[in-house]
């Protein structure tokens, strides 16, 4: 589509503008955003020691309660005496009236006496239980989240080992596990030994509350800190308590609105906290939704990561207060390019008019008035520009008359040389047969004549002079004829290799050091083959020639650094060529050797078929340095 000037003035003039609303969109844009995501991962990370106090105050009144109770007078005065009913009676009425799901004590040596939970099971040893073990041998409370297996949920009551039968729902990102249901549980528990009044212990008291499928920690925890936020009909901020990576209790839902409990941690998150033991504090994937995000392990009394405390604030809010930003900016931008627009309106009709005659004189001159000129007054770049324009109309009618004048030269040249070419093909024909039998019957002649024969001598000059005639008559056929070549995929470096060792065992290589410097390739190139080593033969003939057998012969190939060329370099220690004879070594017929041992068409042939093979070649010589032949050939390139 062809713009006007004024279109492409108002364009450039809204160019400047437009990059600057585009750089201060994405400036202001990410500065928004990474205020907004720090705000929000300071948010979480505030709410996660919130999550935190919540669920050590819950552990915190499990030891108070159980501390307290261990202290009662009923449960000591039961325990010792013979009043075992009192004892059962009081241990049920705590545990309704504290909301416990645990409540059982046990005698000195960790043999269950009674459960307030379930009354039937009684006289198994908790002594190997890792919370009551410390307790019976440190005589002191202690409290902990703790990993109870379904057996003992059982002795505890059936309820709570239903509770925590979990069946595992997929959950994408999640690592995978063999598994498909959890049946063990993760409880809060305290225990505290239990003194008669003379200070000796006679047993200890235990409790505490299964996590399973209890939401009030994570409620709490939603309530206090989000206050029941909602955005987009979705709560903005949810809890979970994982045992190890399985939601237990949780306040995330699913698409169904159900909460989300037998799905699992991603793989990333149960990496970080789980196996490393470290927070994660990142946007991460929580069932169905992005979220910013805070994880902790939950240990064991004995330091072990048996689960993870996690916060999470729904991103979609914060994406929206981007995405709002984003347009802020835009529509600014926006603005900005309609004013711009009407000033550069403005401006563009005042520059036009000396633009227009510019175009117009441009006109004129492409139509062949090379002798027109554009008169401005202005005083600014426009009048300068029309300076520039005549001047340039002055120097195109000088090029053109040049152009004509180098343009006739070539035709006569070309026309020359075909005529030339012409004449040595009629010549070499007329030439070949008379030659033929002029050797034919000369070598008879030879063959008849004994070696003491005076004239044998003579014979022998002749039969030489007229081969050397048949050889100037077959480089007129091959200069005349330039036959096409017969392309085919070839390897230079091979070519180049088979070239020389067709000569390198000749007389004339003896006492020539040959050097090799090939790029390791392949040098892939579409060549006729046998026709380029006719061109490598005749360089490197040539270069041992100048050497008079004696020196150093560099062959040397490369890639040009935009791929595209194979560049072949033929170097020798020779004398050099002169300055003023380098133009004419392609010419034909043009050599410097003796007479009788060139015809001055080799050069002139192999010219000719490197450019049929859309290449090229030059020389570069200094007379006493040597001489370097450079022959350029099109990289194949395969096709897909």
């Amino acid at each position: 589509m062809r713009l006007t000037f004024r279109k492409r003035f108002i364009f450039y003039f809204l160019l400047p503008v437009l990059f600057t609303g585009f750089i201060a969109t994405i400036v202001g844009e990410r500065l928004i955003s990474g205020g907004i995501i720090r705000q929000a991962q300071d948010k979480v990370r505030v709410d996660l020691n919130s999550a935190r106090e919540i669920y050590q105050e819950h552990l915190d009144q499990v030891r108070n309660v159980i501390r307290f109770t261990a202290e009662n007078h009923f449960i000591r005065q039961g325990l010792s005496g013979p009043d075992l009913a009192s004892l059962k009676t009081e241990l049920i009425r705590i545990r309704e009236n504290e909301n416990l799901d645990i409540l059982s004590v046990t005698d000195h040596n960790g043999r269950v006496v009674f459960r307030a939970g379930n009354p039937q099971p009684s006289g198994d040893s908790q002594a190997s239980d890792e919370i009551i073990s410390q307790v019976l041998s440190k005589r002191e409370l202690l409290a902990a989240t703790q990993i109870m297996p379904r057996e003992e949920l059982l002795k505890e009551g059936d309820d709570l080992a239903e509770r925590t039968h979990i069946q595992f729902i997929h959950t994408p990102r999640a690592r995978l596990r063999p598994q498909e249901e959890e049946t063990s549980g993760m409880i809060i528990k305290a225990a505290a030994p239990i003194f008669d009044n003379s200070g000796a212990m006679i047993g200890a008291l235990y409790g505490g509350n299964v996590l399973n499928r209890d939401y009030k920690i994570v409620d709490k925890v939603k309530e206090t800190v989000y206050q029941g936020q909602v955005y987009k009909g979705k709560d903005i901020g949810t809890a979970t308590i994982f045992q190890g990576d399985l939601r237990i209790s949780t306040n995330v839902t699913r698409e169904d609105g159900s909460r989300a409990i037998g799905t699992r941690v991603s793989e990333e998150v149960y990496d970080q906290v789980i196996v490393k033991g470290l927070p994660w504090l990142e946007r991460a994937f929580v069932v169905n939704d992005w979220y910013y995000t805070a994880y902790e392990p939950i240990k064991n009394i004995r330091d072990e990561i048996v689960g993870i405390l996690y916060v999470g604030i729904l991103e979609d809010k914060f994406v929206d207060m981007r995405r709002r930003t984003i347009l802020i900016f835009l529509g600014i931008t926006l603005l900005g390019m309609i004013i711009a627009s009407s000033i550069s309106y403005v401006f563009a009709s005042r520059i036009l008019q000396p633009i227009r005659q510019l175009v117009s004189a441009s006109r004129k001159i492409a139509g062949g008035d090379l002798d027109h000129k554009v008169n401005i007054t202005a005083r600014d770049e426009i009048k300068d520009l029309g300076d520039a324009f005549n001047t340039m109309a002055a120097s195109l009618k000088e090029r053109d008359e040049q152009l004509k004048e180098r343009t006739q030269q070539t035709l006569m040249r070309s026309e020359r040389m075909a005529t030339l070419g012409q004449l040595a093909a009629g010549v070499a024909h007329e030439i070949n047969n008379p030659l033929g039998g002029v050797l034919t019957y000369g070598h008879l002649v030879l063959e008849d004549t004994g070696e003491d024969d005076s004239r044998r001598d003579n014979l022998e000059k002749l039969v030489a002079q007229a081969n050397r005639c048949k050889k100037i008559v077959k480089g007129l056929l091959d200069f005349a004829r330039q036959s096409e070549p017969t392309m085919a995929v070839a390897d230079i470096n091979e070519t180049l290799n088979a070239s020389l060792a067709l000569v390198e065992s000749q007389s004339l290589f003896y006492n020539i050091r040959v050097v090799r410097k090939y790029d390791p390739g392949p040098l892939r190139t579409m060549i006729d083959a046998s026709q380029m080593q006719q061109v490598f033969l005749n360089i490197i003939i040539n270069a041992a020639e100048s050497m008079e057998g004696q020196g150093k012969l560099t062959l040397a190939t490369r890639i040009t650094e935009d791929g595209t060329l194979i560049t072949i370099e033929v170097t020798d220690t020779g004398a050099g060529i002169p300055t003023e004879n380098i133009d004419k070594l392609f010419d034909p017929f043009y050599t410097t050797k003796e007479v009788g041992r060139g015809t001055g068409l080799g050069l002139a042939i192999s010219y000719g078929i490197v450019e049929r093979h859309k290449g090229r070649i030059e020389v570069k010589s200094k007379l006493g340095q040597g001489t370097t032949f450079l022959v350029q050939l099109p990289v194949w390139q395969e096709v897909s």
